[in-house]
């Protein structure tokens, strides 16, 4: 089941009209009060979420699904009338996997959630260790020399992929188009700041990302 969180009436309908009818089964909510009620009962397969929205913003709907147990994994997809790149940003750092901004195509909407869909389905989880190291996908956490680090939702996805395969160097567009999205659409000094953040988090385990100059990043055990 997908939902829609999305508060007007016409693109809510058009949307849930298209999904049901390309098969996939959707359900429509106006306002987040009824959202959090139908929550309580269990979660959709994915949520289609508007920022602007009555009651509560759709981005602090995002973090309080990102920081619940149950919904931590949510498939979420931004579908807004914001599209700067900023705006992006926010959202997906904030814990989307992707992000649409309005006036939309449908069939594109349609095979992104499906897309999405399929990422889930196929994603398993995953410990990484490397040296004092440690990430682990299915709790979502990381140590470092035994501390635990607080990364946000895009800094534990670049760490992930750069311990998915120690040595390898990823190229700042591969590492943009796996984090953020090949539709994200920002500049490569997104992943230059990721980056720097990310080392101070880590600490001493921050000398193993290397950078590699003129091409992009790796980690290796220090």
């Amino acid at each position: 089941m997908i939902w829609v969180l999305e508060d007007d009436g016409s693109i809510r309908g058009f949307v849930e009209y298209a999904l049901n009818a390309s098969g996939l089964e959707a359900r429509g909510f106006e306002r987040p009060s009824d959202f959090w009620r139908e929550l309580e009962r269990g979660a959709p397969s994915l949520l289609l979420l508007d920022i602007m929205l009555p009651e509560e913003d759709g981005l602090e709907i995002l973090k309080k699904l990102r920081a619940r147990h149950d919904t931590r994994r949510l498939p979420v997809i931004m579908l807004t009338a914001r599209g700067t790149e900023y705006d992006k940003v926010l959202g997906l750092d904030g814990g989307a996997d992707d992000y649409i901004a309005k006036p939309f195509g449908i069939m594109e909407l349609i095979s992104r959630v499906r897309a999405l869909l399929r990422r889930t389905e196929d994603a398993e989880p995953e410990e990484y260790a490397l040296g004092p190291l440690r990430l682990s996908q299915a709790a979502r956490t990381v140590t470092a020399d035994g501390e635990a680090v607080l990364l946000t939702y895009k800094e534990f996805e670049l760490l992930s992929l750069l311990l998915s395969r120690p040595g390898e160097v990823f190229t700042r567009d591969r590492i943009l188009s796996s984090v953020w999205g090949t539709e994200f659409g920002g500049e490569s000094r997104t992943v230059d700041v990721h980056i720097r953040t990310l080392r101070a988090k880590l600490g001493r385990c921050g000398d193993m990302i290397k950078t590699v100059r003129g091409i992009g990043y790796k980690v290796e055990e220090i």
